[in-house]
């Protein structure tokens, strides 16, 4: 009873977790299902454009990932502050973050620009010159939106922080739905083609931005920016900051590279391969939906518990939410196991290539049940706590060893093809998770706080 007791003191009741998970699941599969049908609208160019976007996103995907991880670096530094009762140097967290965001993504924009020939003739290699066209036109105006996207995602990442994910998911379908009937009117209406997919996304980029400074400068708020623009860097801040920030953005990079290494294996396969493994990308997505939600929640609340010196607290979250986290997947691994003949069918595959993305889907569903919670949702605890330079050496490591090399001995050497690929991915998540495990049980996080 006395337990029982103790936990209605705890930070988060079930109803405040829920609130906060509901709206981050929603995003997530909203973020998912709007990019099919953006690619869709996309594909109707032609294929020289569908391969021209392809490409520019790729780097875009990276872009965004490094601010992603910047922005998560400045989430956990003020929902510690936060934990401390320290309202107001989260606050002053949050001037520093933006302002980082800000200088460092106008700074990256402008590279990328005077980096341009490099990235289409190098990066890129050797492409058709339809697409090569596409490609410089598309890279033209979609890169002014990258200061834009770093501002939202450091002001969703404050928001989320605080506990409030339902103000991100609102602007995020904002900026989803805007940048959706841009593309419809644009491309369709008025026939601007890749240019006019480009300017639909800058400007729901730059409106979600936009929305997001104004509602995060609300002075109620436990986290909220200056009214007076900061424009000055704190270099202590700064250092807390990017010291989160730096391991989070080298491994997402990382994961990201190694993505495009697996991808130019897969091609050797063959078209069937390729095909299989895109629609096994796109559902295996789904799956894990749910947990991707709950990671970032995970992030927030024991972010703040750490903040507050309680480990208990943390404890009792982390298990709470990698619970939730298992039968959440689970859920969602039945529901598309259940659609599995409907999807098949949508896509229109032949028999063998349709055979082959029902095993990778059900391969892949089996393994996100019992692995996948523990590989992505755990290491968050330990992120929390600052022991970020321990989560980026093990998902290098693993990523480099396991997921790209084991792809290469299973899928090109042992002769296992594609799904090779998707084994070599599983083996990497049962090492993360065995490292993961052991560094948590051990305790040695509980000394990285502030």
């Amino acid at each position: 009873m006395e337990g029982c007791q103790d936990r209605r003191n705890y930070l988060f009741s079930d109803k405040s977790l829920y609130r906060l998970i509901l709206p981050l699941i929603i995003e997530q599969l909203l973020l998912v299902t709007v990019g099919l049908v953006d690619s869709m609208m996309v594909s109707s160019l032609g294929e020289a454009a569908v391969s021209a976007v392809s490409l520019v996103d790729s780097i875009n995907i990276l872009l965004i990932n490094t601010f992603t991880a910047l922005a998560t670096g400045g989430a956990v530094v003020a929902g510690q502050y936060i934990g401390q009762k320290r309202e107001d140097s989260a606050c002053k967290a949050a001037d520093q973050l933006v302002l980082f965001l800000t200088v460092s993504s106008i700074v990256v924009m402008i590279l990328c620009y005077l980096s341009k020939y490099f990235i289409l003739h190098v990066v890129f290699g050797k492409i058709e010159a339809d697409v090569m066209s596409y490609a410089n036109t598309y890279i033209m105006i979609i890169f002014t939106s990258i200061p834009f996207i770093a501002i939202y995602n450091g002001g969703a990442a404050l928001f989320r922080a605080m506990g409030n994910s339902k103000i991100t998911m609102k602007i995020s379908i904002m900026m989803n739905l805007v940048n959706l009937t841009g593309n419809a009117i644009l491309i369709y209406g008025f026939k601007m083609g890749v240019a006019g997919s480009a300017i639909a996304t800058v400007f729901s980029r730059m409106l979600a931005a936009l929305v997001i400074c104004y509602l995060i400068k609300n002075q109620d708020l436990q986290i909220h920016l200056s009214k007076k623009l900061c424009k000055k860097f704190d270099k202590k801040l700064i250092q807390k900051i990017l010291y989160i920030g730096i391991p989070n953005g080298l491994e997402n990079g990382m994961f990201q590279l190694g993505k495009i290494i697996v991808l130019n294996l897969i091609a050797t396969f063959g078209t069937a391969a390729i095909a299989a493994n895109a629609v096994g990308n796109f559902i295996a997505l789904f799956q894990v939906v749910p947990g991707m939600a709950i990671s970032q929640a995970a992030l927030a609340v024991t972010s703040q518990c750490i903040g507050a010196g309680d480990f208990d607290q943390t404890k009792y979250y982390t298990k709470k939410l990698i619970k939730l986290s298992i039968m959440s997947i689970l859920i969602a691994v039945l529901i598309t196991t259940i659609a599995l003949p409907i999807i098949i069918k949508a896509y229109s595959l032949s028999p063998y290539t349709a055979k082959m993305t029902k095993v990778i889907i059900l391969y892949h569903g089996v393994i996100a049940v019992f692995i996948w919670t523990i590989s992505f949702v755990l290491p968050n605890t330990l992120r929390a706590s600052n022991d970020v330079k321990f989560c980026m050496i093990i998902a290098i490591l693993s990523m480099w060893i396991f997921r790209i090399g084991f792809s290469y001995v299973l899928g090109r050497y042992m002769g296992l093809g594609v799904m090779g690929v998707w084994i070599a991915m599983s083996i990497d998540w049962i090492f993360r998770a065995i490292c993961f495990v052991v560094r948590y049980k051990g305790g040695k996080w509980k000394t990285y706080n502030l």
